[in-house]
């Protein structure tokens, strides 16, 4: 039994080990390595999305009070302090002439309180829209420096790659300058061409640089602080995710700015009656004993209500109301065109950007490359200049790069899609 038992503890020792090791490994890894792991150190970091819930939270805990009736007030009257004269002014309500207890309670006339919640429980769902909204930009913010992080990326290594190509393409010109076979210039040039990609190079580092600072900035973060090295793109949406007309029913449903006027227009509808209620009077309703000597020997009871005369007051209240009401009309319209039109414009821009990078890895890139092979095999015997080797080189680096740029683009695009949708495709 012992020497079973000693293997398997073993064996258990080494798995509790192994999985320390990996958690404490995962721990060390800086963020950055893909775009989810941004989104969610944010949702729980980011200050100005904090600020937005607990703005969202306090207009939620405003609903119970705007529907509560008022809290009851509490009046005692001591009267005739000194018994006709014939005492010292006294406060114990046994000595005194009589003690007046009041118990008052306002009550506003019957649908003002349940308009008031009403009005709380659409202004608290406008906050939650804005602070949907909040984080919709700031989600946009953090994929878009996501995406121009991983292009600068892309771009560094393939700058360093052309590099690369660069110095052997020297290595290759000062061979046939030393057999005599082709000038000193092509060792030159090739050399010029290196000293301009590490020129490339250093602005490509300075870029990346700013990037991961705003970056850092958007997850409140110090900005030096480390970020992974990007590992992948984002998984682009298949064309029937992008169909316009279902985008835009998305986008008036869903979207956060149009969710949070929408909330906004319920609100000063419910307003509007609220001020048309103000024509009719509220109470306050009132019970008291009142005390001779040592006891309560009568009962009152009390009602009271305000006028509303002010008619030309209330004329004007109402009159404000309607110009509320119309306002966040006019102001719901006017999101609506915008974001619709921003949607429109990122939709078309997405297209184009896909169309482009399928054109450059299908097409432009594939040719690139031959043109490339034929004219270094050229240059090797001659058949070719130097010139004309170089011209090769850049085709294939700018059909390198118009790709990158298109894949950023399309990466662009969709975090602006998503912005307007207020959700992931």
């Amino acid at each position: 039994m012992k020497m079973r038992t000693k293997p398997r503890a073993i064996w258990l020792y080494a798995v509790l080990l192994g999985a320390f090791s990996l958690v404490a490994h995962a721990q060390d890894v800086p963020l950055g390595a893909n775009v989810e792991s941004l989104l969610d150190f944010a949702r729980s970091r980011n200050p100005e999305y904090a600020s937005m819930r607990y703005e969202a939270e306090a207009a939620a805990e405003r609903v119970t009070p705007a529907g509560a009736l008022p809290d009851p007030k509490f009046r005692t009257e001591l009267r005739d302090i000194t018994r006709m004269g014939d005492q010292s002014p006294t406060l114990a309500p046994a000595r005194v002439g009589s003690t007046r207890y009041l118990l008052m309670q306002d009550v506003p006339w019957l649908g003002k309180r349940d308009l008031k919640r009403e009005i709380a429980e659409l202004d608290a769902r406008g906050a939650d829209g804005r602070a949907s909204g909040t984080w919709a930009e700031l989600a946009a913010r953090i994929k878009t420096a996501y995406s121009q992080l991983q292009y600068v990326h892309r771009n560094e290594q393939l700058t360093r790659e052309i590099l690369d190509l660069m110095t052997r393409l020297e290595k290759i010109a000062q061979v046939r300058y030393a057999g005599g076979l082709a000038a000193q210039q092509d060792v030159i040039r090739a050399q010029v061409e290196q000293t301009g990609m590490k020129s490339e190079l250093v602005a490509l580092e300075n870029e990346r640089r700013q990037w991961q600072a705003r970056l850092n900035a958007l997850l409140a973060r110090p900005s030096a602080s480390p970020l992974a090295v990007p590992e992948r793109l984002r998984t682009l949406p298949a064309p029937a995710q992008l169909d316009p007309r279902a985008l835009e029913e998305r986008v008036r449903t869903k979207n956060p700015q149009l969710f949070a006027e929408e909330a906004r227009i319920r609100s000063a509808e419910k307003n509007r009656e609220l001020t048309y209620k103000n024509r009719y009077p509220d109470f306050t309703l009132g019970v008291s004993p009142i005390q001779y000597q040592g006891s309560v020997k009568e009962w009152e009871l009390m009602v009271e209500l305000n006028l509303p005369l002010q008619q030309g007051s209330r004329r004007a209240q109402e009159r404000e109301s309607e110009a509320m009401l119309s306002a966040a009309q006019a102001r719901r319209d006017a999101t609506a065109n915008q974001v619709l039109g921003e949607l429109a414009e990122n939709l078309s821009g997405f297209d184009a950007a896909r169309r482009t990078e399928t054109l450059a890895a299908t097409s432009l890139l594939p040719q690139s490359e031959l043109t490339f092979k034929a004219a270094l095999a050229g240059y090797e015997t001659g058949k070719v200049d130097f010139a004309t080797l170089l011209d090769a080189q850049r085709q294939i680096r700018q059909a390198r790069q118009g790709r990158i740029k298109a894949q950023a683009e399309a990466q662009l695009r969709l975090a602006e899609i998503e912005r307007i949708l207020g959700e992931d495709l």
